[in-house]
């Protein structure tokens, strides 16, 4: 089986790469063709490994010289599956298209998780573009499923969708009543998405909801992000403004920063409304003119890190912001926001931070960062970064 798989991927890169030399259009066909063909040869390895075990595994990272695999329940779970699915959409090849529907329905039962806010990731990059790429009509079922389910971690009282439970794990201990991460304005897609396929709009008044109350509640004045908020679920007044993953409760968590572009600029998407077009507008400023972020685009892990420039870079924050500033560029300064999010592809996907065939643990990114406070999955390829790489990639291939 292995030995089909790459030899299949063989004939496919190759057929890529001589489509590449025949281009007319240099620069952008060429830029995004050879990624989409090392891409190809990494996530064949990926897959061979895979059927290697005999099991259906879910690649997360690679540590200390090894693939690390995640059951389904995990948050990043939608992300490998959600790859695969931008593969077939970027090489129109079907072996693709089979891998990713495979992959994809082994997460069935995350419709029904009600302990985990991140069911918006996980549904969304694998369903959602399931769904997009495929039309397969239970699709839409499952994606309204989770929507439900995440519904009830909406608190009434406060106006927001709560992220961690507090009654276990290190959140316990933080005294948290009802914690909400920047991380949550990725999971609205979902709800968004649910409303136009069952009409059922408490789904957007959530979103919208939880929404504005993070434009109220989890932004600086200079429109930096505190990276968690912890609420009184019963009247929404606010108890503590801290972070989990960033360097200290008032830096600049990067990739916290980028979620909230990300984020705000689907809310304008989805409801029209120009506040949420200036949040994430705003939002990228405080990163285009930050002092400490480098000239490659490619953010430090936090923006306040102590020891910048000797600090360690996030990969995965360059990869979310260059998506999202993709699609903010089709609303607003075209040219502005398309030249950033090119400049950040350009960077990650030089030998800095792309890893070179067969290596790497078989993912595309090199140097991201988990979280540093936690000591877990620092300086290593993520799932989540070659998912929102690709998703780049395909956006600036639309723009094109």
């Amino acid at each position: 089986m292995k030995k089909v798989v790459l030899f299949t991927t063989a004939i496919s890169i190759m057929l890529l790469a001589f489509s590449c030399r025949k281009a007319a259009q240099k620069g952008t066909d060429d830029l995004i063709s050879e990624n989409v063909a090392f891409v190809a040869g990494q996530y064949a390895r990926h897959i061979a490994a895979i059927e290697d075990s005999g099991r259906l595994l879910n690649p997360k990272t690679f540590i200390n010289g090894k693939i690390r695999y995640i059951k389904p329940q995990e948050w990043t779970s939608g992300f490998f599956p959600g790859s695969l699915w931008y593969l077939y959409e970027l090489t129109g090849d079907s072996v693709w298209k089979r891998r990713a529907i495979r992959f994809t329905e082994a997460l069935d039962t995350i419709q029904y998780l009600t302990n985990h806010h991140d069911v918006g990731f996980m549904i969304g990059s694998s369903y959602g573009n399931g769904l997009r790429l495929s039309g397969n009509e239970p699709y839409k079922a499952v994606i309204v499923q989770a929507a439900k389910s995440l519904s009830t971690r909406f608190r009434p009282g406060a106006g927001i969708i709560q992220s961690w439970n507090t009654d276990r794990g290190w959140q316990s201990e933080r005294g948290w009543e009802c914690p909400v991460i920047i991380d949550n304005m990725m999971n609205l897609e979902l709800l968004f998405e649910a409303t136009k396929l069952s009409g059922d709009s408490s789904f957007y008044r959530i979103a919208v909801t939880h929404a504005d109350n993070t434009i109220r509640n989890q932004f600086r004045s200079d429109y930096s992000t505190w990276h968690v908020i912890d609420y009184n679920p019963n009247d929404g007044s606010v108890r503590n403004k801290n972070t989990a993953q960033g360097y200290a409760h008032e830096s600049c968590w990067s990739r916290g920063q980028a979620w909230a572009i990300y984020g705000f600029t689907v809310c304008f998407r989805e409801t029209g409304n120009k506040k949420y077009l200036e949040q994430a507008e705003k939002a990228f400023e405080f990163v285009a003119n930050h002092p400490n972020l480098p000239a490659d685009g490619v953010p430090y892990w936090d923006y306040n890190a102590p020891k910048i420039p000797e600090e360690l870079r996030d990969a995965s924050a360059a990869a979310i912001m260059a998506s999202a500033l993709y699609e903010l560029s089709t609303y607003s300064n075209r040219d502005y926001y398309k030249g950033w999010a090119d400049k950040m592809v350009a960077s990650l996907s030089s030998p800095a931070y792309r890893a070179k065939p067969g290596e790497n643990g078989y993912f595309i990114l090199m140097h991201a960062v988990g979280s540093i406070p936690h000591n877990n999955e620092i300086d290593v390829p993520l799932n989540y970064a070659d998912y929102y790489f690709l998703e780049a990639l395909k956006r600036k291939h639309d723009l094109k």
